[in-house]
């Protein structure tokens, strides 16, 4: 009988099993947006910090979402608000209020371009992400610079000055240019390292390991000489992997050609 058979509703709300990235994802969100509380009260330190441990927890979140299989559009969607107000908002208003606010006419201006460039990056990544062309994924690159790693690298001059205190490293005329660059790299089509276009050989795994261990114990006892270090080895790494993507990508062709050739030997056969 029909009316003995249940009627099935769609499930509404949240899964439990989706619940814990997303409630990650929403961590990162309020650790990152401290940061610009802590700009106000011009503790510039736990600013950064807090910037740098949303950074953490935003690749924390997608990597519990695999492990549990609680991918969704809803947590997709969420990722990248939550991107926007840590990676863009808060590191652009950090900034403005550490160094271009005292920049004459475009020291805001300037800021704002970090917290533009990140949000027409994860808008073109949304807008893309069910393309089947992708180039640089499908080779295992990623197509500009990510959000949190941009967020990261546009600190590099708050860095330097609490190592060094040096007012250099705080003088608009630095932070300015550095600000418009990493935005303009979040933005651009040029192709930088992911984890999958990263490979290990066999015998260096685990030094390694190892190495990743004692970049760990760096970071926790002398953070700002370690992010200083890693931002700067990011930078450096970004023309070999250009040259990286270049060579894949010349193998492709190459593969293209003789695959044509076979096929119109065939053909003529």
């Amino acid at each position: 009988m029909a009316d003995n058979k249940r009627i099935q509703r769609p499930e509404r709300g949240i899964s439990l099993r989706a619940f814990v990235p997303n409630a990650v994802t929403a961590l990162a969100l309020c650790v990152g947006l401290s940061g610009v509380r802590f700009a106000f009260m011009e503790n510039w330190v736990l600013a950064a910090g807090a910037v740098v441990l949303a950074g953490i927890l935003d690749g924390l979140d997608g990597r519990i979402a695999r492990l549990l299989n609680a991918q969704s559009r809803f947590g997709a969607e969420l990722d990248s608000l939550s991107d926007v107000i840590a990676f863009g908002v808060t590191p652009a208003l950090v900034m403005f209020f550490w160094s271009l606010q005292h920049m004459p006419q475009f020291g805001w201006v300037i800021s704002l371009t970090m917290a533009v460039g990140c949000a027409l990056r994860l808008a073109r990544f949304n807008a893309q992400i069910d393309d089947e062309d992708q180039p640089h994924k499908s080779a295992g690159f990623l197509t500009g610079i990510p959000a949190p790693v941009a967020a990261g690298l546009v600190m590099l001059p708050l860095y330097l000055w609490v190592i060094t205190e040096q007012e250099l490293f705080r003088n608009y005329f630095v932070v300015g240019p550095w600000i418009v660059l990493i935005a303009f790299l979040m933005i651009s089509n040029t192709a930088t390292f992911s984890w999958s276009s990263l490979r290990l050989r066999k015998n260096i795994r685990l030094e390694a390991l190892a190495g990743f261990a004692l970049l760990g114990v760096a970071l926790i006892n002398n953070p700002w000489i370690t992010l200083s270090a890693i931002s700067i080895a990011y930078i450096v790494l970004i023309p070999f992997s250009i040259r990286s993507y270049a060579k894949v990508k010349r193998q492709r062709a190459m593969e293209f050609a003789e695959k044509n050739d076979a096929l119109r030997s065939s053909d003529k056969v």
